[in-house]
């Protein structure tokens, strides 16, 4: 009596790896946009402690931190891989700019009196590039 073989046949082994392929070329672009969102996000939430920051320090000193960021005397450090950059700091506002180093794009913000900083049109509301 013959025993039947075990195993796959090449055919049903080509479908399996087209069917992963299939699969990958789906799910790659997926997640490269999800990482971009998430870039994003950290960069809009940097700016938004900011923000924070920003106030906190005008209420302790009466003017707007103009320094290099991060500073150990000014309580704000940006999130790693982020860069912040201020400027147009008056005594009624300030804007700053949000850049990632794996991201081609930026967030800016801006306050008071401070001219806008495209793309963002509204005070106190971080914006992002599209």
């Amino acid at each position: 009596m013959r025993r039947p073989e075990a195993g796959f046949t090449l055919i049903e082994l080509l479908i399996v790896v087209l069917i992963i392929g299939i699969l990958a070329s789906i799910a790659i672009p997926k997640f490269s946009n999800g990482r971009e969102r998430a870039y994003l996000a950290t960069m809009k939430g940097d700016l938004r402690n900011l923000a924070v920051s920003q106030e906190a320090y005008f209420y302790d000193n009466a003017v707007y931190y103009a320094g290099p960021l991060p500073n150990p005397d000014f309580l704000h450090d940006p999130s790693p891989g982020v860069s912040l950059t201020t400027q147009d700091i008056t005594p009624g506002g300030w804007a700053a700019t949000a850049n990632h180093i794996a991201l081609a794009k930026k967030c800016t913000i801006f306050l008071g009196v401070a001219p806008p900083l495209p793309p963002a049109v509204e005070s106190g509301e971080p914006k992002c590039e599209l």
